[in-house]
C-alpha cells in the first residue's frame, strides 16, 4: 500500500517544475539560435522533473558553451564538478525550489541545441 501512495509525481514535483520552468537560462540562447521547442516533464518511477527549451542553431558547440558559461556564472549557476573535481563540460548546478539543480547543455545535434533543467527531491546528480 505504502508503494501506491507515494508512486509517481504529485504537487511538489509541480511546484519544482514550476520554479525550474521560470528560469532564465531558458530563455537564454547565444546568438543565430531560434527557439523551436519549449517543454516540462516529470518521470514517474524515479521523480524527477525536467524542464528544457531547444533551439534551431547552426554555430558551434564550442559557441554555444561559452556562451552558456557566461550567461550561467552571470546567473548563479556554478560549473559542476566531479568527485575528482574536474569540471564537467556543459553542465552546471544551482539551488532551485529547496533542491540543487543541473542545468546541461547538449548539442547542437542535427541543428538542434538543448538546454535542460533536471532536478529531483532525492538530491541526485544528473551530470
Amino acid at each position: 500500500m505504502y508503494f501506491l501512495s507515494v508512486y509517481g509525481c504529485g504537487e511538489d514535483e509541480d511546484r519544482l517544475a514550476e520554479v525550474m520552468a521560470g528560469a532564465a537560462m531558458l530563455d537564454t540562447a547565444p546568438e543565430g539560435a531560434a527557439p523551436e521547442d519549449r517543454y516540462r516533464d516529470c518521470d514517474d518511477d524515479d521523480r524527477f522533473v525536467a524542464v528544457g527549451t531547444q533551439y534551431r542553431y547552426g554555430g558551434s558547440l564550442k559557441n554555444a558553451l561559452a556562451h552558456y558559461r557566461e550567461a550561467a556564472g552571470a546567473d548563479g549557476w556554478r560549473p559542476s564538478t566531479t568527485a575528482e573535481g574536474e569540471t564537467v563540460s556543459g553542465c552546471f548546478t544551482k539551488s532551485l525550489g529547496g533542491t540543487t539543480a543541473y542545468l546541461g547543455i547538449e548539442g547542437p545535434d542535427d541543428g538542434l541545441l538543448q538546454v535542460e533543467i533536471v532536478a529531483d527531491r532525492a538530491g541526485s546528480q544528473w551530470c
